[in-house]
Order: structure tokens, then C-alpha cells, then sequence
């Protein structure tokens, strides 16, 4: 196979972009490197593209692996023919693959095994082949007995000859090829319920949907059911439509033999065929289930993770509770533990005076300016109490409520515990929910991304295709925001590209040896951080505050010499670029001819573009371009809600069939994809995405089932 020229057609690309692609991860680039320093080279692909690209380059060189390990294996048999080396060779899958490769595989004890050690395959020949003039197959099947080898009888030699005869069929791999073909187009999915209480799972009790048109979220949702035993999954197929394919590939009419193989042709197809065939359908769906999922989880992670910062405020963290009360932590801007304290503003002690008074000292103490809420165990009263406490107050304070998902992990792992040795798994996760209000990124970084609660069956996806997915989602937002080298946690670091967990503890125990880095170039002094390294990861760092305001850019030190040049043919300095005053660099440039420009620098058109944008913006922060997030000032219930009423909300999380939005009652509301827009949508990841604040009205509220619906159309 030529790997390179199907990828282009796959990808639609042009071929020197695939080359030059494969050539730059061949030679140990990372993903977020490549894309953001190689533009002219690959064309501009971004990592997506390229992470897609990379993990079916794989797929691909494991089918050309594939391919050799079963032609050497035929060959070794000696059976390899022009026609075989052809097919294989062809084969656009692995199931393919394995489907030519199943006659020649070492099979087990099977039924057809047996037989031919007792002798019967010549007799299974004489049959097979079906002859006009064939004498009856019981008179045939009497010069096989052999009581020595097990065979008793007349009908004991036939019925091996017939076992030998359906492995044939079943090892046809066009005929399966076909009928997996025509399975996969009419078969249904058949779903019943395996006890009497089935919970949640009652509206599959008597289900049946055909396979070509089974959204993904619900295989998902039988086949979980099926794992808990709640539910019966079965494939049901005509099977008239099998035994017509196999009829004409392997029945020949008019022979005495003829029935007989018709009927170890049924028997292959019952016994061998459609079992396998139905195994490979219910995985094949799976896998596009989970596919979709983890896109989805992909997608709204990576939108959660790029959630604007709320930057240089000194926050109160609240972390809910009613008999252990609500832990309280102070941070500065930055993040810093200021101060924490415990309070009682729900049940069973309801102390509301006395937290109030607690808060309002802190408030006054730190000059605090926004409180971040968990959304967990009594969330609500904690919402009201601080909502009553900034209008009795009257002070210029606002709130946001807080996923608090995946906070417990981390506030009880043993970075945590490094981190703040002195204090309490709650006090942690005080801490944790103020800084993930601060900066999503950051704080999230420190999390198992399935325990943030961004998906949907997130807990039966194949767990390394998943983590895989998650920690690419993880590194393309890290490398596309920049990491302060001189501020940045462990966690932070080990998702730049080219650095990992080890390099990242040698640059934290630099920094804390030697102080804070005065430059990228510093980073060559780290142990073990080597040339290909600092390579892959210099440009995704940033100082603010050294001695090359480059350094607090993305421009990468390769392009230093041709950055500085254009800041100088350009009438500025690197001064000028410190201070913000190159806002018009864009227009210098096109002045001069962009094109003309880049020549003269030494570097194409996109590394120049982004040099510009860099130098006219130096420490952008690239969330800061997205609207702000929703912050509130008061509180409202759920019995407050009405028809019609318009609200204000959060995107919490996408999903197949909708979207749950945050409307401040502390039960999210479900945006059905069918009220999302007017116009027609696959999936509600077209328009909605985590993180957006969209204007919803309320179609109704159950307060005893905790279910809220809600339209973002109008009503």
C-alpha cells in the first residue's frame, strides 16, 4: 500500500502536505510543535488535522505489518499464490485481513479439525464438489467408517465430511465480505428486558431499531445495559438473504450431493458465520459509538479547559456542605492560599449570622471580590446565603457556581497532599474550586480528564483510545494558551510539548535552586532538558518579565534574528514592542509588501503573520479574545422558574441529544437538540459548545424529579 498517497486521498490534502507531515513526526517532532512551527511545510494543517493524520498513519503501518506477517505465514505453508498476494494487498481493513488470512490460520480443536483427523477429507471433497453423476452421499459416507479413528457409522462419516464442508463456506471471504455487506444494511437490533425491574433502562424493554440508523448514544446506552444484565441484545437478520449468497458462491444444482451441502451451508451460516458477523456488527458499532463519544468528550473538554480566565481577583472559594459544614478559601490573584475557615450557612446548623460575619471579615481582610461556589451537596443554600450576604452588604462583590467535578480527586491525591501538607481534603478542594474559576486551564490540568464530567458514557470507552484523545485535548489547549515558565506547577509543564513529567520536575527544581528564568535560552541549563527538547518546547513557554520581551511571546528562538530584524525594518524596538506601542506593525508591513517582507527575513508567509501578531499583542492569552463568563449576583429556585420565562445560562455540557445549561437554580436544564436552533443540525456541537452564555426560556420544571426543559428558540 502506498501509505503516503492514501492518506492524501483520505485527508484530502495535497501530497507535498502528507510527505512533509509524516516526514516531521517521523523525525520525533510533537503535534502542538509541528503545527505551530511548521506551517510552511505542512501547509498550515492544524493539530487536529495532524493528530487524525498521525493516528492513521499508525493504523496504516500496522496493516502493511499485518500484511507481510500473513504473506510470510501462507508462504511458510506454501499455498501463496499472484491471486492471494493480490487480495491481500488490496484489503482496505483488518477485518479484511483476517478474513483472507482465516483459511490458512492454526485453528483450534474445531468441529472440522476433528473430522480430518479421522480421515473425512477426501470424502468432504468428493461432496463438495457436487458431481452430476455423485452417488448418493450415505453410500459415499460408507467406505469412511473407521471404528480405529472414531468414525461408527455411515451417518457418523457424514456428518464430519458435512463439519469439514461448512468451514470452507464459513472460510469464504468474499462470501462473508458480502454478507457482512448486506447485514450491516438490513440487520436489527433486537432489545429485551432480562428482568423484571430494568430501571432506568425501561424504554428498551421491548426496543428494536434497525442498525444503519442506531444513533451512537444509544448503543451506548444498550450496551451498558447489557453489561449491568438488565438487558438481552440480539442481531436479527434474514437469514434467506445469507443462504442466497452463499447458494450461489458454493451450491451447484442437480447432484446427488447438492442438499447435503446445502445443509452444512445453513450449518456454517447458524453455527460459524452470522455469530461472527453479528460480533463484528455490535463492534463495529461500538466503536463508532465511542468514536463519536470521545469526540464529544474531546470537544467539550477542550472547550471547558479554554473557558476565559477570570484574571487578578482575589476569590473565596466555597465548597459545600451540611453536617461538615461549608469549607471557605481565601486566594490572591495568582492563586495563593490566603486563608481559610469553615462555615455553618445550611442545615442541620444553619448559622447564618455567624458565617456572614466570617465572610465579611475575610471580604474586608484580602479586599475579596468574587466568591466560587461548588455545585455539589448543598450548592443551593450556599448560593442563596451568598446572594443574601452581597445585598445585605451592598458590596461590589458577584459569584459563579463552580463544577466541582473530578475536586475531590484531586484535593485527595498525593499532589494535593504535596502541595498543602497542613490542611484538610476539604480546605483542598475550597482551594481547587477558587482556582478553577481563576483559570480553568491551569487548575484542571491536575485532574484525570474523565473525572471532570464533560462526556457521556465516558466510563465505557476503551480506556487507552480515550486517555489517548484526552491528554491530546490536554496538550493542544496547554501549548495553544503558554505556559509562564516561572509560575507554571509540575502538572502545567508536563503537558508542554517536548518536556513530559520528568523534564518538568528538573525545571521546577532548577527554578527553585537558581530563582526564576531570565531568559528561554536558560532552559539549556536544565538536567537532562537536550537540544530537541528545548527545540519542541521553547516557543510554548513564556517570561514575562526577562530580559527579550520575545521570550513573552510565541514567536519561537529559531525566528528570533528574523523578528528582531522586522521590528527594526519596521521603525520600532524591542521597547516599543514591551510597551504595546507596534499596534500598527501590520500596516508597516503590508506598506512594505508582505510578500517582499518575508523574503527579506528568511520565512514564509504564515511564521511571518504570526510573528506580527505576536509582537503587536506580546503575552496574549488567547482565551481572553472569548466572551467572559457568566457572573451573578443573585439566586433563584426552581419553583421560581415559569413557562416562557427568559434566563440567562452556562453551557455546562454537550451532548448527543442536547445540551444542559446552567440557569443559577442548581439543577441544569436540558436543551433537547430539537429546540437548539430552526435550522436542521447532526449533532448540538454545530452551535452550542461548553462555556457559551446563551439566552434560554423555560418550557417547564419539575421540582420533585429535579427536571428542568428549557429552549433556546423562542417559544
Amino acid at each position: 500500500m502506498d501509505i503516503i498517497k492514501t492518506l492524501t486521498q483520505e485527508f484530502k490534502l495535497k501530497p507535498y502536505q502528507t510527505e512533509n507531515a509524516v516526514k516531521l513526526i517521523d523525525e520525533g517532532n510533537t503535534i502542538p510543535f509541528i503545527a505551530r512551527y511548521r506551517k510552511e511545510a505542512t501547509g498550515s494543517l492544524d493539530d487536529q488535522v495532524l493528530r487524525e493524520l498521525n493516528d492513521r498513519l499508525s493504523y496504516l503501518r500496522n496493516m502493511d505489518e499485518t500484511r507481510e506477517k500473513i504473506k510470510k505465514s501462507i508462504e511458510e505453508q506454501g499455498a501463496l499464490t499472484e491471486e492471494l498476494i493480490s487480495a491481500i494487498d488490496s484489503a482496505a481493513t483488518l477485518t479484511e485481513l483476517d478474513d483472507i488470512y482465516r483459511p490458512f490460520k492454526k485453528k483450534k480443536k474445531t468441529r472440522a479439525v476433528v473430522a480430518k483427523e479421522k480421515g473425512l477429507q477426501p470424502l468432504a471433497e468428493l461432496l463438495y464438489a457436487q458431481a452430476p453423476d455423485c452417488k448418493a452421499p450415505i453410500d459415499l459416507a460408507k467406505d469412511y467408517v473407521n471404528q480405529e479413528l472414531g468414525v461408527e457409522t455411515p451417518e457418523d462419516a457424514l456428518q464430519g465430511a458435512m463439519d469439514i464442508i461448512a468451514e470452507i463456506i464459513s472460510d469464504d471471504a468474499e462470501v462473508r465480505r458480502r454478507i457482512r455487506f448486506v447485514c450491516s444494511a438490513h440487520a436489527v437490533l433486537s432489545v429485551t428486558a432480562a428482568k423484571e425491574d430494568i430501571g432506568v433502562y425501561e424504554m428498551y424493554r421491548e426496543y428494536s431499531e434497525a442498525v444503519s440508523k442506531i444513533p451512537d448514544h444509544r448503543v451506548l446506552a444498550i450496551n451498558r445495559g447489557e453489561k449491568e444484565d438488565m438487558l438481552k441484545v440480539n442481531l436479527l437478520f434474514d437469514s434467506d438473504k445469507a443462504m442466497f449468497i452463499i447458494s450461489k458462491a458454493h451450491i451447484k444444482e442437480g447432484s446427488a450431493a447438492t442438499e447435503t451441502v446445502r445443509a452444512a451451508a445453513a450449518d456454517a451460516y447458524s453455527r460459524l458465520i452470522f455469530p461472527s458477523i453479528e460480533r463484528e456488527i455490535r463492534s463495529e458499532l461500538t466503536q463508532k459509538a465511542s468514536d463519536s463519544a470521545i469526540k464529544v468528550f474531546s470537544s467539550n473538554l477542550k472547550q471547558l479547559l479554554m473557558q476565559p480566565p477570570i484574571k487578578d481577583k482575589v476569590t473565596i472559594g466555597l465548597d459545600p456542605g451540611y453536617r461538615t459544614g461549608c469549607k471557605v478559601a481565601v486566594v490572591d490573584g495568582t492563586g495563593k492560599l490566603l486563608d481559610t475557615a469553615v462555615i455553618y450557612p445550611a442545615p442541620p446548623k444553619s448559622k447564618i449570622e455567624d458565617a456572614k460575619h466570617i465572610i465579611n471579615e475575610l471580604v474586608k481582610k484580602y479586599s475579596v471580590q468574587c466568591f466560587a461556589i461548588g455545585n455539589g451537596t448543598a450548592s443551593h443554600e450556599t448560593e442563596c446565603f451568598v446572594a443574601d450576604f452581597i445585598r445585605e452588604y451592598g458590596t461590589d462583590l458577584s459569584y459563579m457556581v463552580v463544577s466541582e467535578a473530578g475536586a475531590s480527586v484531586y484535593s485527595a491525591s498525593k499532589l494535593a497532599s504535596e502541595e498543602f501538607p497542613d490542611y484538610d481534603v476539604s480546605l483542598r478542594s475550597a482551594v481547587s474550586i477558587a482556582r478553577r474559576m481563576q483559570d480553568p486551564l491551569a487548575e484542571l490540568v491536575k485532574i484525570d480528564p474523565k473525572s471532570i464530567g464533560v462526556g457521556q458514557y465516558q466510563h465505557d470507552m476503551p480506556p487507552s483510545q480515550l486517555n489517548s484523545a484526552l491528554d491530546g485535548v490536554v496538550e493542544s489547549c496547554v501549548n495553544s494558551v503558554g505556559v509562564d515558565l516561572n509560575t507554571a506547577s509540575v502538572q502545567l509543564l508536563s503537558h508542554v510539548a517536548g518536556i513530559g513529567p520528568a523534564l518538568a520536575k528538573n525545571i521546577v527544581s532548577y527554578r527553585e535552586e537558581n530563582g526564576k528564568f531570565d531568559s528561554r535560552s536558560d532552559l539549556k541549563k536544565v538536567s537532562k532538558l537536550g537540544p530537541k527538547a528545548f527545540e519542541q518546547c521553547a516557543g510554548f513557554l513564556r517570561i514575562a518579565d526577562g530580559s527579550n520581551v520575545l521570550d513573552n511571546t510565541s514567536v519561537h528562538p529559531e525566528s528570533y534574528k528574523a523578528a528582531q530584524t522586522l521590528i527594526q525594518i519596521c521603525g520600532y524596538t524591542s521597547s516599543d514592542v514591551k510597551s504595546g506601542a507596534v499596534a500598527g506593525l501590520d500596516g508597516r508591513v503590508s506598506e512594505i509588501g508582505p510578500e517582499e517582507t518575508a523574503k527579506k527575513l528568511g520565512i514564509g508567509m504564515p511564521t511571518l503573520k504570526d510573528i506580527i501578531k505576536e509582537l503587536e499583542r506580546p503575552g496574549r492569552d488567547p482565551r481572553s479574545e472569548l466572551p467572559p463568563p457568566l457572573l451573578r449576583h443573585d439566586v433563584m429556585s426552581i419553583e421560581d422558574l415559569k413557562p416562557n420565562m427568559k434566563l440567562k445560562g452556562t453551557v455546562r455540557n454537550v451532548i448527543d441529544f442536547g445540551a444542559f445549561v446552567d440557569i443559577g437554580v442548581h439543577q441544569d436544564g436540558l436543551v433537547h437538540i430539537s429546540r437548539i436552533t430552526d435550522r436542521y443540525i447532526k449533532h448540538p456541537s454545530e452551535v452550542l459548545k461548553v462555556g457559551d452564555v446563551v439566552d434560554v426560556y423555560v418550557i417547564s420544571a419539575d421540582a420533585a424529579k429535579k427536571r428542568i426543559s428549557l429552549s433556546i428558540k423562542p417559544i
